[in-house]
């Protein structure tokens, strides 16, 4: 059994509606949060002026501490137990975030196909994604919290609301955990369509790290309207 580490950002700059978020970028790092395995609460990252005010985003040494610290606690050579970075849609967003924003692209790469990204091992095996509530709801754990997603709190960190983000980012990575450890116990993911079917995801021997995901070969899509190609996750780790 892996020993895991749940982790997401909230990004900083105004988040594009209805585009693609890559078209605006750079977005920043408003906060982070890691979760371990046998931790009794998250950690959460954000920038602090001196005056004890919340500042608006991570400052590139600050984003690239957190990239050695997630590096030191996933090598064996340096951690006596080390973890498995364990995230929902990390390779397709906050690993892509964190190398742009740190500069250091080498190490995020890295970590990217060591980690376990859920969601990408299930894109991998039917070739769409799923979402982290979607998900949690059909396998009972917790979820995000009522109203809350990416977006919307992006826009309340642009409003000033910037506590109440960092926990959000908190539960995030709480509730991935949750999940992926749910899962690994009853070898299978559940959940339900957008058309009502009950739908499950057998995980025989756990989840897949993206390094053993990229090995599956693409699934037909074929009678997809709109695909979403591997790339979209991928193309930033330059093959």
């Amino acid at each position: 059994m892996r020993r895991y580490l749940a982790f997401d950002l909230e990004t900083a700059n105004p988040f594009p509606e209805n585009r693609d978020w890559r078209s605006a970028r750079p977005l920043g790092i408003a906060c982070a949060a890691a979760c371990g395995q046998d931790a009794p609460a998250p950690h959460a990252w954000w920038h602090r002026s001196q005056s004890g005010a919340i500042e608006s985003q991570l400052t590139r040494p600050q984003a690239q501490a957190l990239v050695s610290q997630l590096m030191i606690l996933t090598d064996p050579e340096q951690a006596p137990v080390p973890f498995t970075l364990l995230t929902w849609n990390g390779l397709g967003f906050d690993l892509d975030i964190l190398a742009e924003e740190s500069g250091m692209l080498d190490e995020c790469r890295q970590l990217a196909l060591g980690h376990v990204d859920m969601m990408f091992h299930v894109y991998a095996h039917l070739g769409y994604p799923l979402g982290l509530s979607k998900a949690a709801k059909g396998m009972g754990t917790p979820g995000k919290p009522e109203g809350m997603d990416g977006e919307t709190a992006n826009r309340m960190w642009q409003t000033g609301e910037r506590e109440p983000v960092i926990s959000y980012c908190a539960q995030d990575v709480r509730a991935t955990l949750a999940l992926a450890l749910e899962c690994e116990e009853q070898r299978h993911l559940q959940w339900t369509s957008n058309r009502g079917n009950s739908m499950c995801f057998d995980l025989p021997n756990g989840w897949l790290t993206v390094g053993e995901a990229l090995e599956i070969p693409e699934p037909d899509r074929s009678w997809m309207t709109d695909p979403i190609p591997r790339e979209n996750f991928t193309g930033w780790l330059g093959f």
